[in-house]
């Protein structure tokens, strides 16, 4: 048998060992029925869209959310990657933890799930509550939106290829960062 394959089949035989009792999390505010009625709640005239804006291929754009307001990622121009960044407008210190929201969580992310900040903070920056591109999960668990690894970047590009690359998504998120928007 193939090295790989005997390393993914003893992988998916073991039991996933638990680092965190999740009972012990702060609840999450809302669930299923809010999220649905959050779904349609500017089509039924129960919310206002204050904002819309396009972010162009391989760019980025930064803006501002208050708490409790939605703001959704729609991708208009065929199938593209979408990394994401968020921070506290009043700490911009706080930001996303994608390792600790894997950790709480999972690797792939979907409805319910939140993004986690960083520590000493360490608390929901914002909830998922619609995923328009919910395909479920793969036989390997895995799912469309993902927290496993970092985004592309030109330090990790120059070191495989030895060519300056300065619009990838680390690039273009840095150039729009919290103090944007």
């Amino acid at each position: 048998m193939h090295t790989a394959t005997m390393r993914r089949a003893l992988a998916r035989a073991a039991k996933p060992l638990v680092c965190y009792n999740l009972e012990g999390l702060p609840a999450k505010k809302g669930g299923d029925a809010l999220y649905a009625l959050l779904r349609t709640a500017v089509a039924d005239g129960l919310a206002t869209q204050v904002e819309a804006l396009t972010i162009p291929a391989c760019d980025a754009r930064s803006w501002k959310v208050s708490a409790g307001s939605l703001w959704r990622i729609v991708c208009t121009d065929g199938p593209q990657v979408a990394d994401m960044n968020c921070w506290s407008a009043a700490n911009p210190s706080e930001r996303f933890y994608s390792s600790k929201t894997r950790q709480l969580h999972a690797t792939h992310l979907t409805t319910g799930d939140r993004l986690w900040s960083n520590m000493p903070y360490l608390r929901p920056l914002a909830t998922i509550v619609e995923d328009t591109i919910a395909y479920g999960f793969d036989e390997d668990g895995a799912g469309v939106h993902d927290v496993i690894g970092s985004r592309c970047d030109p330090y990790t590009n120059f070191l495989l290829t030895k060519h300056d690359a300065n619009t990838c998504c680390h690039s273009n998120l840095t150039r729009q960062g919290p103090w944007y928007g």
